[in-house]
């Protein structure tokens, strides 16, 4: 499952919370953990208190985490959050980043440069995105988004691998539709399909997957679903990303649209753990 995490810590937030959880399933106990924190750009004055509070920032984050300096790598650096955090995931080829976020909408985040959107939008690994005003709990309902894609494939198996290891985990499947679709002669519906595909997914992990199939507004819908059944995590593939040439770029392009994962990342009421769709698959 996760064999290399990058923690982003601002010291804020519940990501602290998080990692414990984590920490807690079997497999991602004997995880890397990698702790970055990002000072902003000093005059050559002012670099070496800054490091230095930075440091003592980072020593606190680990006390508070139960883990020990020795076996962190803990990173500190200089320079744009949003460009680091992205830098250093490839340096480190990290499996999972993980993130606090202040749940800010898509145009106060831009006005924001919020640095949590920015890499949610453009990180192609997995990000598990922990917003500042949700409580965190044990992980043991989760809730993965079924679209019968080969990135939905991916968050399939991430959320089984997830599961599998948690002592009565539980698994619920959801797939969306606008509107219905109507049956064919055999009294199935492609969502049908869709989910059994899943279910039987699923299985081949050694999960048990609850499908539940609704219509309706999808980013609307799946975080309705995830206070249903009082998901703990929110698992959802996506394969809306901004091309590479505009990661200078103010997100302007999708501004005015809509987009499914910038809504659930916003409302959902359990931590969201995003899946991209590999560069070279694109």
């Amino acid at each position: 499952m996760f064999r290399n995490l990058l923690i982003a810590n601002s010291g804020k937030g519940h990501v602290e919370e998080m990692v414990r959880t984590l920490r807690a399933i079997p497999p991602c106990r004997q995880a890397r953990i990698n702790l970055l924190h990002v000072m902003n750009e000093q005059g050559a004055d002012d670099l070496r208190s800054h490091r230095e509070q930075a440091e003592a920032l980072v020593a606190d984050a680990l006390a508070r985490m139960d883990l020990e300096p020795a076996e962190v790598n803990t990173i500190v650096r200089e320079g744009d959050t949003k460009q680091t955090v992205l830098k250093v995931a490839d340096e480190l080829d990290a499996d999972l980043i993980v993130m606090g976020s202040r749940g800010l909408g898509r145009l106060q985040s831009i006005l924001a440069n919020s640095a949590s959107q920015y890499v949610f939008q453009l990180s192609t690994r997995p990000m598990l995105l922990v917003r500042d005003d949700l409580y965190i709990r044990a992980i043991n309902r989760v809730l993965v988004t079924v679209d019968g894609t080969g990135v939905g494939d991916d968050a399939i198996r991430l959320a089984c691998e997830l599961v599998a290891s948690i002592p009565g985990g539980s698994l619920t499947g959801v797939h969306v539709t606008r509107q219905d679709i109507t049956p064919s002669r055999g009294g199935r519906s492609p969502a049908d399909e869709v989910l059994d595909k899943a279910v039987q997914r699923a299985r081949s992990f050694g999960v048990t997957m609850q499908p539940i199939h609704r219509t309706g507004n999808i980013g609307r819908t799946v975080c309705d679903i995830s206070e249903e059944i009082k998901a703990d995590l929110v698992v959802i593939a996506s394969q809306d990303r901004r091309p590479l040439v505009a990661k200078a770029l103010v997100d302007l392009d999708r501004l005015l649209g809509s987009s499914v994962s910038d809504y659930i990342r916003v409302h959902a009421p359990a931590p969201v753990l995003l899946v991209r769709e590999p560069e070279g698959r694109r």
